[in-house]
């Protein structure tokens, strides 16, 4: 009797291991397909002999565009105004110290396409600090920290060449970068852009508050009566 029901338990054991390694089996077989992983696919850039140009990569259907990435608002997006003239000239100048300077500003927009609040400045102040002040300083004097150090130092903000310039020239040439200034399109968003063109009014007019500046038609900003007093830290920062 005892004999019968230990072959019983053995005989249910083997049963419950052939099944088990069966299923790891099934378990194996499928984890070793390559069927997606191996399927017949062009990497970017790659020639192929399938398409009539040889080339793998397609061009997008005409007429569409990219969820995200139609780009209405010129202004908001080129700093430009609608029709802007290609033809039109540029003068430039140069300065003591070699820099190029732009000395007109044909199809720049004059007023911010986004309602100038505190807010936009505040976060124009905090990308201004990581991006910009260690080169044009905390109050936009051209004396930040690598300047001091050597590298060439960039046109003030406080010069009649740039207080008379239109908003759009800032945001441009944050864009597209100009002279020494490489683009800072990869790196600063377009609305983050604005909001530190928006704080570069800012220091202009606390050096100047008599200065004519054109804003937007919501612009909620009061020049400032005084001078901003940032203390600079020891890696060129400022404290608020």
């Amino acid at each position: 009797m005892f004999l019968n029901k230990l072959a019983g338990q053995r005989s249910i054991l083997i049963k419950q291991a052939a099944v088990f390694i069966l299923l790891l089996g099934c378990l194996l077989a499928v984890g070793c397909r390559y069927d997606m992983q191996d399927q017949p696919r062009y990497k970017v850039y790659k020639q192929s002999d399938f398409f009539s140009d040889n080339r793998a990569s397609r061009d997008l259907v005409a007429g569409t565009v990219a969820r995200g990435q139609l780009h209405d608002d010129k202004a908001f997006y080129t700093g430009k105004i609608a029709n802007p003239n290609p033809n039109a000239p540029v003068q430039t100048t140069t300065d003591a110290s070699g820099n190029t300077l732009v000395a007109s500003f044909p199809n720049d927009v004059d007023e911010f396409p986004v309602p100038v609040t505190k807010d936009l400045i505040d976060r124009g102040q905090n990308r201004f600090n990581i991006y910009c002040i260690v080169c044009h300083g905390p109050t936009g004097n051209a004396d930040g920290m690598v300047v001091r150090r050597g590298f060439p130092k960039p046109p003030t903000y406080h010069d009649d060449r740039l207080r008379n310039a239109p908003v759009g020239h800032f945001f441009d040439v944050m864009t597209n970068g100009w002279g020494k200034m490489n683009s800072y399109a990869a790196q600063v968003s377009p609305a983050d852009r604005w909001a530190i063109a928006a704080y570069i009014r800012t220091l202009q007019m606390a050096q100047d508050p008599e200065m004519n500046l054109k804003m937007s038609s919501q612009s909620n900003v009061a020049a400032p009566s005084t001078s901003p007093s940032p203390s600079a830290n020891s890696n060129g920062g400022v404290r608020r």
